[in-house]
Formats: C-alpha cells, sequence, structure tokens
C-alpha cells in the first residue's frame, strides 16, 4: 500500500511535470488533435454529402490519429523522458532515495494512463461536436475500444521504457526515437489508408504494434462492412489481441534485463 501511494503521488508529479513540458506537450498530446482538425477540413470535400454510410473525413481519420496519439502518449513520451531522467542523473538519484521502485512505474502507468484518457476524450469531443462523427452506439464496439487501447497503452508504455536504454546520451534520444515513430505512423493506416499501401509494406508494418492498434481502432469507429477492406477481409481482432499481448510479454521481459537507473559507463 505504501508503494501504491507513493506510486500516485508520482503520477501527480509526473502529470505536472509533463505538463510543463510546452514541446512535449504539443508533439506527443496535441499533435493528433491538431492533424485530426487540419485532415478533416482539407479533405472534408473528398467525401461526398451523400454517402449512406455517413463517413466523412472526420470519421476517416480518426482512428489512426486514436492510435497515434496512444503510441505517442506511451511509446515515445516513455522512451524520451525516461532517457532523460537517465542522463541528468534523475534516476540514479531517486533510486537512492527509500522510494520503492516499482512507485517510479506505478508514477509513470498513472502518466501515461491519465495522457491517453485526455486525449482520447478530446479527440472524441473534436470529431463529434467539431465534425459531426458518427459515435458507435453499442456496447460492443466500445468494449473492444477498452481492450484495443489498453494493450495499446500496456504494451507502449513497457516498449518506451526498455527502447530508452538505445540512447546514449539525452541528445541522441530524440533521433532515434522520433525518426521510426514517424515512419511507423506513416506505414500503419494513420496517415493514408491501410489498402493504399504496397503489399511488402503492408507486411512490414504488421510486424510492429501500431498497425493493429489502428486496425482494432478502425473496428470500433468504422462501419462493419469496411472490414473487408483491411489485408485479411476482417477485423482480426484475435489476432490483434494476441499481437499486442506479445509486444507487451516482450516489453516487459526487455524491461528487465536492460533497464538501468544509471548511464552507460557509471555506477
Amino acid at each position: 500500500m505504501n508503494a501504491v501511494a507513493i506510486g500516485w503521488d508520482r503520477t501527480v508529479l509526473e502529470l505536472k511535470m509533463y505538463f510543463r513540458e510546452k514541446e512535449a506537450v504539443f508533439f506527443s498530446f496535441i499533435f493528433p488533435i491538431l492533424m485530426l482538425s487540419m485532415f478533416s477540413v482539407i479533405f472534408s470535400e473528398g467525401f461526398g454529402e451523400g454517402d449512406t454510410e455517413g463517413v466523412n473525413a472526420a470519421r476517416f481519420f480518426l482512428p489512426g490519429m486514436v492510435a497515434a496519439g496512444v503510441m505517442l502518449t506511451s511509446f515515445q513520451s516513455m522512451a524520451l523522458s525516461v532517457a532523460v531522467e537517465r542522463d541528468d542523473g534523475t534516476l540514479k538519484r531517486l533510486r537512492s532515495t527509500p522510494m520503492p521502485p516499482v512507485a517510479y512505474f506505478l508514477g509513470k502507468v498513472g502518466l501515461v494512463a491519465s495522457t491517453s484518457l485526455a486525449q482520447f476524450a478530446l479527440l472524441i469531443a473534436v470529431a463529434k461536436l467539431g465534425f459531426g462523427v458518427q459515435l458507435p452506439s453499442d456496447a460492443g464496439h466500445w468494449v473492444t475500444f477498452i481492450w484495443v487501447f489498453l494493450l495499446g497503452v500496456a504494451s507502449g508504455t513497457v516498449l518506451g521504457i526498455a527502447y530508452s536504454s538505445m540512447a546514449s546520451s539525452s541528445r541522441s534520444v530524440g533521433a532515434i526515437v522520433i525518426a521510426p515513430t514517424l515512419i511507423l505512423q506513416f506505414i500503419s493506416g494513420v496517415y493514408f489508408a491501410f489498402t493504399d499501401l504496397p503489399v511488402w509494406l503492408k507486411q512490414v508494418a504488421s510486424v510492429f504494434p501500431l498497425k493493429w492498434i489502428a486496425q482494432g481502432m478502425r473496428s470500433v469507429f468504422f462501419p462493419g462492412d469496411w472490414q473487408t477492406q483491411e489485408m485479411a477481409g476482417t477485423w482480426e481482432h484475435g489476432r490483434t489481441a494476441l499481437v499486442l499481448a506479445a509486444w507487451l510479454v516482450a516489453g516487459l521481459v526487455v524491461c528487465a534485463r536492460t533497464f538501468r537507473w544509471t548511464k552507460r559507463g557509471t555506477t
């Protein structure tokens, strides 16, 4: 209980520090909301008024922006922040205090959970109130959203913490985190229709979690018959859960083996 209480205090502190970093807030929290708004306006004329399925530009881009938001607030935020805290000695100082190590990770989980939920709420508000997006009205779709969202956030968080060990310093972490994150967004059906990509690129994207998060979100917000446009002609909920769970387990194993409280070459 002591670790949980301290973890809650760490969550509050993490949130305060996060929202003081304007660059981090923009590129991980605001960015998907801004992109959804821009795409919805720019491509509004590409979607007919008489579309019987009710899929306007905002609804078309919403699943991808939700998936990108999950990745940015979990994987990217964790990889960047943990690498910086390791490099500037914050982790070393925390490790020397009586604080249980698990409280630190609970604080990070609390940060990701809070920012991801807040970001999703804003995305839905912009889509619904700003662009009239038709949201799911049955419980089944929202149950699907919940497990895809939770698996996506959980796997992204542990993978981000694990990936932070790749950086040799805080100066290099931006390049090794942001570049692959951006590439994955382009090949995973976030900014473009996944059907428009070459088959070999779809297969590459299928190795990574973001493609499956985006596909899971499409199954929530798109009409049911749109599943025929997926690679397998179906939403593949079982495979989505399996892939995301596998990445979650892999991330936990890598974290346990590679996480360091100090920089390389120091004790």
